[in-house]
């Protein structure tokens, strides 16, 4: 399959490259967004490159009013929460977990050594805030995929479509998340159609990405988040290197509302903000079962 067309692509507006921060209990995240530089890139929350080992991981802890979408480059991570569900994710799988009204979980560490991953957040407009929540878990052999003709190019399609493969993943707010592959010294880029009115970033997974524009070409390195601008038809990276290039290009569709956050809760008021605490201390409106559950990873915490 050919890559896709683009006339014109974006142009590099902003990077920064994620350092290590502490998060959780023990757990190493490199956070590009919902830092002091970005706290927030329409619909786009948070989004984290995390590596826990056991026992540091994040135990028992709520959300309500977004999205997270959990995917796994390494080892594995099970998740728990407060309504029963519990399952395993591992390396090249996806959990898409809608928090909606509220949800308590837990995800720990379940592979020996080091389990790597990334964790977005994906903002829900006002009226899905209170939806109920919801799961949609894909295995790594059911995510689609694809390459280019020339085998340069290959592309995991998490949400949206891209080179003709399409995801499973239904998005309330719209959004493509594409895992991307390029081969050194590939004779064409990788390149993906992008809506116009969407915001668009590249997070750097390995390697160097290159993009060119009206300022010469940009190299940007693991680790690095790139912002891309308003304006052309696509996004277009170049691997230059002598080594692979893979990069997650995300896209979505503005919201466009008003953001109030404390820490996981993400609602549009403050008085929204101070009622979803209330709901979350009393265990009602959502949290119900807050109230006499404890993840089986915080029991045997309590245990040791």
């Amino acid at each position: 399959m050919s890559t896709a067309a683009v006339e014109v692509p974006r142009q590099v507006a902003r990077k920064f490259l994620a350092r290590p921060q502490h998060e959780g209990v023990g757990a190493v995240v490199r956070r590009s967004i919902g830092r002091f530089e970005l706290r927030y890139f329409d619909p786009f929350l948070v989004l984290d490159e995390f590596s826990v080992s056991a026992p540091a991981g994040f135990p028992d802890h709520p959300h309500r009013g977004f999205e997270t979408v959990t995917y796994m480059l390494e080892g594995a991570v099970t998740h728990e929460d407060f309504e029963g569900h519990r399952g395993t994710i591992k390396a090249g799988d996806v959990q898409w977990m809608t928090a909606g009204r509220g949800i308590v979980h837990s995800e720990m560490p379940a592979a020996p050594g080091t389990s790597r991953g990334l964790q977005l957040w994906v903002n829900l407009a006002s009226h899905n805030k209170m939806i109920e929540p919801g799961y949609q878990e894909i295995q790594s052999k059911d995510i689609a995929s694809t390459t280019s003709a020339d085998g340069g190019v290959t592309v995991r399609v998490i949400a949206g479509q891209a080179m003709g493969a399409r995801s499973q993943v239904s998005t309330r707010t719209p959004t493509m998340y594409l895992d991307f592959t390029v081969r050194p010294h590939s004779i064409a880029p990788a390149r993906q159609p992008v809506p116009a009115s969407w915001n668009a970033l590249v997070y750097v997974l390995e390697g160097e990405a290159s993009f060119i524009g009206g300022a010469g070409e940009k190299a940007v390195g693991a680790h690095h988040l790139v912002l891309l601008g308003q304006g052309g038809d696509g996004v277009e990276v170049w691997n230059r290197s002598d080594r692979p290039l893979r990069f997650l290009l995300l896209a979505g569709e503005p919201i466009g509302e008003p953001v109030a956050q404390l820490g996981p809760f993400v609602m549009n008021t403050e008085e929204e903000i101070d009622a979803t605490v209330n709901d979350f201390e009393l265990c009602i409106n959502g949290f119900e079962k807050a109230k006499h559950w404890k993840s089986q990873a915080m029991i045997a915490l309590d245990l040791e």
